[in-house]
């Protein structure tokens, strides 16, 4: 018996040294999802997180952060984690990850209330419009005055359709990287105005062809950009950086949710502005833009950045809390750099012509009540606030559905003077039954018919350095 104790004691002392001889922040060191049990059986109230938020991760002093208050425990085990809390109910939270994108929509009013009162005329709002697009471009690293290399596109499979004509391109967008897309334009001559579509993130479930379900294939891109071309106007869709066939050029998909992704693909959308100005029947004083989620992302910074555009439509994208779940639209800080948002790029495209399309299941909910009065009184500013206006869907989704295309298609009509005639039944109704939706095959602008030009940039880190030497004026 007495040797027993011995060896317990003994035991006892080498745990006791152990303990000792560790840091305070490992004693007391718990798993997150142990913690998270435990303030659910503490304060009575369910927590909801998905695993693989939490799962890796570890709370330092975890039993010291335990307070008599439910909202101040849930601070001090969560944000030192980079995690945040969301009330969701009666004894309910939601438990994320945080996320820099994301505030709450009084923080966005608040925002605005402070942006109204720095600027009460046009020369104030003038001037503070200047300091957010030069920090933007810092912030991209690009120069509008950069020389700009010949674009050299490449045309094929010219498809003559019902009213408009699709044509494969490529753009040599900076010396060495391609920029693929596709054409449409009227079936006739004339003089037509232009119009940017730039894709978003959405998924397709329809057309199993298409790369990743998702691009600048998808139904609902080719029905608006056919749609516009038969209504009479030159429109290009082209792919985003790291998508579709730019991958063949970046090694991988992954390079897309870059902070480079955000410079590369604004500088297209601006390159792309270039390419359809050379065009013949071009107008340049009839300059669009329209594009949903990160489409609607590179709708805002282009209209705010490229002088040249006119009109424009963003859809699915203007929030004054929300400024792009994904690098390529908010990863380089441009929001950050003059404490802006993208209610207030929206902004500074006034006075021209804005058409914004919210929804009631995503961040553009708040439109009606929030962003569109701030607008106003922006456009205001230039005594045109009929030159803004806002087509709210409370029961859409976040998309770029058709019943968000038949207003676009309306605004473009009456700003540019496009034929809606040619898009609508006997009943006056818009009719997009004679659009071919076609497979993603047929539009790739690279084929073994025409293949890249060997010279073409390959690696992510190629193209970088290209963009680099381009905007700050290296011999082309």
């Amino acid at each position: 018996m007495k040797k027993k104790c011995l060896v317990l004691l003994g035991i006892g002392w080498c745990l006791l040294g152990k303990a000792l001889a560790q840091q305070p922040e490992e004693v007391y060191k718990k798993p997150l999802e142990t913690v998270l049990k435990e303030i659910e059986q503490r304060y009575h109230v369910k927590l909801d997180y998905e695993s693989k938020n939490t799962k890796d991760k570890v709370v330092n002093f975890a039993d010291w952060r335990f307070r008599t208050d439910l909202i101040e425990t849930l601070d001090n085990v969560l944000k030192p984690l980079d995690m945040v809390w969301q009330a969701k109910g009666k004894d309910a939270y939601q438990i994320t990850r945080y996320e820099y994108f994301r505030k709450s929509a009084e923080e966005g009013k608040n925002q605005l209330d402070a942006l109204l009162k720095l600027c009460t005329n046009s020369e104030g709002w003038e001037a503070r419009k200047k300091t957010v697009k030069d920090c933007m471009l810092q912030t991209m690293g690009i120069n509008l005055n950069a020389r700009r290399n010949d674009l050299k596109p490449i045309f094929h499979s010219r498809r003559v359709m019902d009213g408009y004509i699709a044509e494969n391109v490529a753009i040599e967008s900076i010396p060495g990287y391609f920029l693929c897309g596709t054409l449409y334009r009227p079936a006739g001559k004339g003089s037509y105005p232009v119009i940017l579509s730039p894709h978003g993130h959405f998924y397709n479930n329809v057309d199993k062809s298409i790369p990743d379900e998702r691009g600048r294939y998808r139904p609902d891109m080719q029905y608006r950009c056919a749609a516009l071309a038969k209504m009479g106007a030159i429109v290009f869709d082209y792919d985003m950086y790291a998508w579709g066939e730019s991958v063949a050029q970046t090694g991988n998909k992954s390079y897309h949710r870059t902070g480079f992704a955000l410079a590369m693909q604004t500088w297209n959308s601006i390159r792309a502005l270039d390419f359809l100005l050379t065009l013949p029947g071009a107008d340049p004083k009839r300059v669009g833009i329209t594009g949903a989620s990160g489409g609607g992302t590179q709708t805002l910074l282009a209209a705010a950045l490229d002088n040249r555009i006119t009109a424009s439509c963003p859809v699915v994208i203007v929030s004054s809390s929300f400024y792009g779940g994904c690098p390529c639209e908010s990863g380089l800080g441009i929001h950050a750099c003059s404490l802006t948002n993208n209610a207030e790029i929206a902004a500074m495209v006034a006075p021209k012509p804005q058409l914004i399309i919210s929804d009631g299941n995503d961040w553009t909910k708040t439109v009606p009540t929030i962003e569109f009065p701030y607008l106003k009184k922006m456009y205001g500013l230039y005594k045109k606030t009929e030159f803004i206006e806002n087509a709210h869907f409370p029961n859409d989704h976040h998309d770029y559905a058709f019943t968000k295309r038949v207003p676009m298609y309306h605004f473009f009509a009456k700003q540019f003077g496009l034929n809606i005639k040619a898009i609508s039944n006997k009943n006056g109704d818009i009719d997009e039954s004679k659009i071919t939706i076609e497979k993603s095959d047929a539009q790739l602008a690279f084929t073994k018919d025409t293949p890249m030009p060997v010279y073409a940039l390959k690696s992510h880190k190629a193209i970088m350095e290209a963009f680099k030497n381009l905007q700050e004026g290296a011999k082309l």
